[in-house]
């Protein structure tokens, strides 16, 4: 990750399905099925709690998505964005952020045009060949086995705030 860039950070925007998930969704009486890693969902917390808001920009309106986004704190989040161009665009008005200070971790086609406008564009290491393209990282880990935590690890290094963030568990 580019340190000067990381530095500039001052939201972080996640995709669902394949970033913070594996993208597998499977169904049971109706029922989604989805599963997150709970090393991702401490980061998240860490770095809301560091004073850097994480939220989502997902294509699915899924309750299982809104359930887990509440129980992590995040906002914003944008559900059922097919365009997520749209949903970012609207971000930016709201928290009054430039595309630069905004972290975009997506793996497919649709994040593509946000990625493009970001100051720090990341995929997990199974994205699709074309997101892999528009990224300035690519992780090591796969979506839905840590590579959230691995971006977040290195973004509150990069500002700082790694030892701040640690502190409580590190004694």
């Amino acid at each position: 990750m580019n340190i000067e860039n990381a530095k500039k950070i001052r939201m972080v925007i996640l995709d669902v399905d394949g970033v913070m998930t594996n993208g597998l969704v499977g169904y049971q009486a109706e029922q989604r099925v989805k599963f997150f890693h709970s090393q991702d969902d401490h980061l998240i917390r860490m770095t809301i709690r560091e004073g850097l808001p994480v939220g989502i920009i997902s294509g699915r309106a899924d309750p299982a998505n809104t359930e887990h986004a509440d129980e992590l704190g995040m906002a914003p989040c944008y559900f059922g964005e097919i365009v997520k161009l749209n949903a970012f665009t609207r971000l930016l008005e709201t928290y009054q952020l430039s595309a630069e200070q905004c972290l975009y971790m997506g793996d497919d086609l649709m994040d593509i045009p946000v990625m493009r406008l970001v100051g720090v564009a990341v995929c997990p290491a199974d994205a699709t060949p074309e997101a892999k393209e528009a990224a300035h990282w690519i992780t090591n880990a796969n979506g839905g086995h840590g590579a959230v935590r691995e971006v977040l690890v290195a973004l509150l290094k990069a500002q700082g705030l790694w030892q701040q963030a640690t502190q409580r568990y590190l004694i």
